[in-house]
């Protein structure tokens, strides 16, 4: 059966997206003072600078706290989990940004 929160890459070893996710969203305000420091917690929301862009002042990069979803209403660049938020501002892909964000929680990626 496949699992639509787990992904499996070439070395048929499965990533478990739901899992790093859930571990990351329960400490998201540190890892969010380590990716975007200048950033400030407004609500449930963390405003930050967009380090991808030009972004002279805080107010259109938001990430909510709860849930992880983020978006530049700037550029309309957005995301629904701390994952995709690690692969836009790594520039890389979804599968690499889990690994990475896995490793800095200390936890094992390829656990479904």
């Amino acid at each position: 059966m496949y699992d639509l929160n787990t992904v499996e890459t070439r070395s048929y070893r499965r990533i478990n997206f739901q899992r790093i996710n859930a571990a990351a969203l329960a400490v998201l305000p540190s890892i969010l003072g380590r990716w975007l420091p200048g950033g400030k917690t407004e609500g449930n929301e963390y405003v930050a600078r967009n380090p991808r862009r030009a972004d002279k002042n805080l107010g259109s990069f938001k990430i909510n706290l709860r849930t992880g979803h983020w978006c530049d209403f700037a550029t309309g660049e957005r995301g629904g989990d701390v994952i995709s938020l690690a692969a836009y501002l790594a520039n890389t892909s979804q599968i690499d940004a889990a690994k990475k964000v896995a490793a800095m929680l200390g936890m094992e990626a390829d656990h479904a």
